[in-house]
């Protein structure tokens, strides 16, 4: 039987150096989605990929894009990623002034729209959006800066996202991103989620990456 669970391998733990073969790697290897992340060196202190990179990855897949947008004031971003071939673009709820406009921005040229919300972020904030957004990213690190601890005190809050999603009978598919690794990925799948990030548990110089991807896969079962 088939996991419903599906994994986003995150190429900010890539070897940028051959970039196209490790998104080409990742598809061969089983992965449902490549997730990007842009950091604008505001929101968080980090500074990484842009929409160059989005149209170089599109261009090397036709997985579903999965950007992760941690920058202040998202809706600056949001046509020109979609116009590179974004296909999810999920904003921070602690990012914008106007959440329900930039959710809207991205939702009228086509793409999916997400919320994320950083561990010191209530789970209560996302209850009026439901109806707007397609994805829910709960972090379980505090974003910046990939190879992070896993907060395990941030797995109740995930599961109160599953019982709000199920409780609504709600489509939004409930994602989690942050230190997820074969000794985490099963407390992530058990709390209910539906897409699971993995970087540095994909792209690590022990496995390839289709192997990386089948000892995730086969934890989540």
């Amino acid at each position: 039987m088939e996991s419903r669970i599906k994994i986003a391998p995150s190429i900010l733990s890539a070897d940028f150096g051959i970039l196209r073969d490790q998104v080409i790697e990742a598809q061969e290897g089983g992965a449902d989605y490549i997730h990007i992340d842009l950091m604008d060196g505001q929101f968080v202190s980090n500074l990484t990929m842009g929409p160059l990179i989005v149209d170089a990855v599109r261009k090397s897949t036709n997985l579903p894009l999965d950007v992760h947008m941690m920058v202040l004031e998202p809706s600056r971003f949001v046509s020109e990623l979609v116009d590179v071939g974004a296909d999810l673009l999920t904003v921070h709820y602690e990012s914008a002034k106007h959440i329900h406009r930039t959710i809207l921005d991205v939702k009228s040229l086509g793409a999916k729209a997400g919320i994320a919300i950083n561990p010191g972020t209530s789970s209560d904030v996302i209850k009026e959006l439901l109806d707007q957004i397609d994805v829910v990213l709960v972090m379980t690190v505090n974003p910046g800066y990939s190879g992070q601890e896993f907060i395990k005190s941030m797995v109740p809050k995930i599961k109160n996202v599953r019982k709000m999603l199920d409780d609504s009978s709600s489509e939004v598919e409930l994602e989690v991103d942050g230190g997820i690794n074969v000794d985490t990925v099963k407390l992530v799948a058990d709390a209910g989620a539906d897409i699971i990030v993995a970087g540095s548990a994909v792209y690590n110089h022990k496995n390839t990456v289709a192997q990386s991807i089948k000892n995730i896969r086969e934890l989540i079962f």
